[in-house]
C-alpha cells in the first residue's frame, strides 16, 4: 500500500508537471485581452485582441490584411465584401490562385447601396467587423452598428479613400493592434513614411520650382460622363505632394466632383492624368484605359491616346507635349498610395526625379510584406 500512495503521488506531481508544460506551450495569440481603440471617426471601440475571426466589409481592404498576415491571410477572414471581384479583377485572381479556399468566403454588398446582410454578418460569429468611413451614414441609416453591437459584435471605420492623406497610417495602426501585428504595422509604416520622403524631401531641398497645373481624369471610359475628377484629397493631395497644382482642388469642394469640359479647354492643363483600371465586369468593353497588374499596355496606350483626342482634351498643352499619363485607378482606395506619389512626381517633374523608380517601389513592397508576386501594368505614357 506504501508503494501504490507512493506511485499515485507520482502520477498526480506527472499530471501537474504536463499542465503547467501544456500551459507554458500554449500560444499568446490564444490569450486574448479587451482595449478600447478608436478608430478613423473617431469612435471608441472595446475589442477583444487579437481578433481571430474578421469581416471586411470592403474585399479590397486585404490589400492591408494580407501585409499583416502575410503568411495565411484569409486566416482570420470569415467573409469579405464583392466589391474585390468586381473592380479589381485581376488582383483578386493572384490572390484566388495563391489561396484558393478564399474563393469560399461568404461575400457582402456595400452599407451605400443597402446590400450589407447583417443577419449572414451575425450568423457567422466574427470578433471584428471592418467598414470603410465613408459608409458611416448609410450604415447608420439601416442602424448596422447597433445591431452588430446587440450581437456583441464590435465595428470599427477605416479609411483608404476619402482622407487618406491623414487616415491611411491610424487606419494601419488600428488594423495592426487589433490583428495582434503591431510589429508589422509599424514596419510597413515606416516603410511608406521613407518613400514618401523621397518625393517631399527632394522638393524642399531643390528650392523654388514651377508647379504644372494637372487635371485629374477620374475614371474616363467608364460612362460616357466628362470628366469626373477629384478635389484635394486622395489623387489630389498626391498631385500637390508631387509638386504640381490640382485643378479640382481649385473647383471641388469634396473628395471628388465633377469639373465642366469648358472649364478644362480654358485652364488649358500642363499635365492630364488618367486613371484606368480592368473594369470589365461592371462596363462591358467600355473606352476605360486597363490598367493593373499583368494588363496589356499596348491596348493600355490605344485607349489613352482615343481618350486624348476628346473635345475638352485634344487641344490642351498637356496632349500637345504629349504629357497624358494614365494610372491604376485602384491606388485611390490602396494603403500603397505612396506608390502613385512617386510616379507622379516624376511625371511632373522628370528631370529631378530621373532617378525614382516607382515600379522597383512596388516591387520591394511586394517581396518585403506581401504574400502575391508583383506584376507590371500600373501605369502608361502616351505613345510618341
Amino acid at each position: 500500500m506504501r508503494w501504490a500512495r507512493s506511485d499515485a503521488a507520482g502520477v498526480r506531481s506527472w499530471l501537474a508537471l504536463a499542465l503547467l508544460a501544456w500551459l507554458a506551450l500554449m500560444p499568446a495569440l490564444a490569450v486574448a485581452d479587451t482595449v478600447t481603440v478608436t478608430d478613423v471617426t473617431g469612435r471608441q471601440v472595446e475589442v477583444a485582441v487579437p481578433v481571430r475571426r474578421v469581416i471586411l466589409g470592403e474585399g479590397r481592404q486585404i490589400h492591408l490584411a494580407a501585409a499583416l498576415d502575410r503568411d495565411d491571410p484569409f486566416g482570420r477572414i470569415v467573409g469579405w465584401g464583392e466589391d474585390f471581384e468586381k473592380s479589381d479583377p485581376d488582383t483578386h485572381a493572384a490572390y484566388l490562385a495563391r489561396f484558393p479556399r478564399a474563393a469560399a468566403l461568404p461575400r457582402f454588398g456595400s452599407p451605400n447601396s443597402g446590400a450589407f446582410d447583417i443577419e449572414k454578418a451575425i450568423s457567422l460569429q466574427p470578433d471584428l467587423v471592418v467598414l470603410g468611413a465613408e459608409t458611416q451614414r448609410p450604415a447608420g441609416e439601416i442602424r448596422l452598428v447597433e445591431r452588430l453591437a446587440e450581437a456583441g459584435i464590435p465595428v470599427v471605420y477605416v479609411d483608404f479613400r476619402h482622407a487618406p492623406s491623414r487616415n491611411i497610417e491610424p487606419s494601419l495602426r488600428l488594423l495592426g493592434q487589433v490583428f495582434g501585428r503591431t510589429q508589422v504595422a509599424e514596419a510597413l509604416i515606416a516603410f511608406r513614411v521613407a518613400e514618401i520622403a523621397r518625393v517631399t524631401e527632394r522638393l524642399a531641398a531643390a528650392g523654388p520650382l514651377a508647379k504644372p497645373l494637372v487635371m485629374l481624369d477620374r475614371i474616363p471610359g467608364y460612362s460616357d460622363e466628362c470628366c469626373l475628377s477629384f478635389g484635394n484629397e486622395n489623387f489630389g493631395a498626391m498631385v500637390a505632394a508631387a509638386g504640381g497644382v490640382n485643378l479640382g482642388s481649385e473647383l471641388l469642394p469634396g473628395t471628388f466632383g465633377t469639373i465642366n469640359p469648358e472649364t478644362i479647354i480654358v485652364r488649358d492643363p500642363d499635365v492630364v492624368i488618367v486613371t484606368g483600371g480592368n473594369w470589365e465586369a461592371l462596363a462591358p468593353n467600355g473606352a476605360w484605359v486597363g490598367l493593373g497588374p499583368g494588363a496589356d499596355l499596348r491596348k493600355a496606350q490605344a485607349k489613352l491616346a482615343a481618350l486624348a483626342a476628346r473635345p475638352a482634351f485634344r487641344s490642351t498643352k498637356a496632349v500637345r507635349a504629349g504629357r497624358i499619363h494614365a494610372i491604376w485607378h485602384q491606388f485611390y482606395t490602396s494603403p500603397y498610395q505612396f506608390v502613385a506619389l512617386q510616379q507622379i512626381a516624376r511625371w511632373l517633374h522628370p528631370e529631378l526625379f530621373a532617378d525614382l523608380d516607382a515600379e522597383e517601389t512596388l516591387r520591394r513592397l511586394h517581396e518585403r510584406f506581401l504574400p502575391i508576386a508583383y506584376r507590371p501594368g500600373y501605369w502608361i505614357d502616351i505613345a510618341r
